[in-house]
């Protein structure tokens, strides 16, 4: 007898039934939001401890062009609203803060893009295979109800069928929402470091280029 690892994807859309074509449907959208994640936070990742530290080193040798030069450089969300609050170099705290949360309520988004759609994957797979087992139980049952009204007797191998299909469904549903799900805790994780290492970097800078306002000037 074929084992189910042995069947090819046309054989196991078969096997499953109509409710197979969406989770292969789902399968696919779910690979392609994780490989686009993943070289996204690969795109931006950067050592934040160092950036910070040659910002902070020309800011302290009134170096404002090369600052800005320094963030334009980095792909990170911190570089970019690093570069937002040095472009606001003299002006009072409150300008500064504003034109920092002003760029992170664009790059924040970006960070967040997508994941709405995979915990929505993730959750609704094993309700598709859930859907298919029911629907192919039912189908059984309908079976034996026929076979009952001819008088026909009901063999093992009528409902063995039957049954193996629709808990096929719910098997496709699951491999695919257990990857899925652990990737979307994966990218919340990261979501979650950048945006507080953001906010760190925003507080920094604007702390110290309200103290750097407030020295006086010889």
């Amino acid at each position: 007898m074929t084992s189910v690892w042995e069947l090819n994807l046309w054989q196991l859309i078969l096997t499953g039934g109509p409710i197979m074509i969406p989770i292969l449907i789902c399968s696919l959208f779910s690979l392609a939001i994780i490989i686009e994640k993943f070289y996204y936070y690969t795109a931006i990742k950067t050592d934040v401890l160092s950036l910070k530290k040659n910002i902070f080193d020309q800011i302290k040798n009134n170096k404002i062009k090369e600052a800005i030069k320094l963030c334009d450089e980095n792909r990170s969300p911190i570089a970019k609203i690093l570069r937002a609050g040095i472009a606001k170099f003299g002006a009072d705290r409150d300008e500064i803060k504003q034109s920092i949360e002003d760029v992170s309520l664009y790059e924040i988004p970006k960070l967040e893009n997508r994941l709405g759609a995979l915990a929505t994957i993730a959750h609704i797979t094993p309700l598709l295979g859930l859907l298919g087992t029911v629907t192919g139980m039912t189908i059984s049952f309908h079976t034996i109800q026929e076979r009952a009204a001819s008088l026909n007797p009901v063999t093992p191998g009528d409902l063995a069928g039957g049954i193996g299909s629709a808990l096929l469904t719910t098997v496709a549903g699951l491999m695919i929402a257990i990857p899925t799900y652990v990737a979307y805790n994966f990218f919340v994780g990261k979501t979650n470091q950048i945006t507080l290492e953001m906010e760190r970097a925003a507080t920094e800078l604007i702390n110290y280029l309200s103290h750097s306002s407030e020295m006086p000037h010889e």
